[in-house]
């Protein structure tokens, strides 16, 4: 199975989710195979199905004033922050393309253990915590465990979207604008405090498309845009992609 990979860098909140939207078409329709887009959003919060605005800690004129975006969707979930340094990973993938078939409940358990196995390139241990939905640090004496990436997906169709947040070089103070993913008594991290050296974010987002090749039994195929991604239909497989140097 080919998983394609989007590198994007920085972009709006909003075009992000247009981009989802034409993915998700273009999957459904055959167009395209299963693809992950990694990029990162200036700040902004996102309200999943479940979430609670009391969870948003800060006025609606702060926010305006820290220029932070806020967005209703339809993933699950509660509130979450993404912004510079963090990780956004969208694997817009048909979960009848798999076999056997992935349910919602296997397919978050292979993109928590992707993200866990990346944490481990860089010496960091981490695990899941029973009834909370994301990566977390290892608890020990009087530490408790951190969350150190976010996950919070919508299925239509068979076919995913949204997905994951990795802390890497975020600003955890942007998260005291809210009550993360409604989690009050644990506290947040990222990479960079956790790994010694601090790796770059090149060097995670390789780490990333690499695991999740090896968890979603795929073949990671880099592609430089939707275009270009597109321009494959009718084309032999790998025609369009050059090979992600993973």
């Amino acid at each position: 199975m080919i998983l394609n990979l989007l590198n994007l860098g920085r972009v709006p909140y909003a075009e992000g989710l247009g981009l989802q939207r034409r993915l998700v078409d273009a999957v459904h329709e055959g167009q395209i195979g299963n693809t992950l887009v990694l990029l990162e959003h200036p700040p902004v919060l996102t309200l999943g199905r479940n979430a609670s605005r009391a969870n948003i800690l800060a006025s609606d004129e702060f926010l305006a004033y820290r220029g932070v975006e806020v967005h209703e969707i339809n993933r699950g979930g509660d509130v979450t922050y993404h912004g510079p340094g963090q990780l956004v990973g969208y694997p817009i993938f048909d979960l009848r393309s798999f076999t056997p078939r992935l349910g919602a409940v296997d397919f978050v358990r292979r993109m928590e253990e992707a993200l866990i196995r990346s944490c481990g390139d860089f010496g960091v241990p981490t695990t899941r915590v029973p009834g909370r939905t994301g990566v977390w640090t290892l608890a020990g004496g009087s530490v408790q465990e951190k969350k150190i990436a976010a996950i919070g997906v919508h299925i239509a169709r068979g076919i995913t979207s949204h997905g994951f947040a990795f802390n890497v070089t975020a600003d955890l103070r942007d998260f005291e604008l809210i009550v993360p993913c409604g989690i009050a008594d644990r506290a947040v991290t990222s990479l960079e405090l956790e790994a010694d050296p601090p790796p770059a974010m090149e060097a995670v987002r390789n780490s990333v498309a690499r695991q999740f090749g090896r968890i979603f039994n795929g073949q990671v195929l880099s592609v430089e845009s939707l275009a270009a991604l597109l321009a494959q239909v009718g084309e032999p497989a790998g025609a369009a992609t050059a090979h992600a140097d993973l």
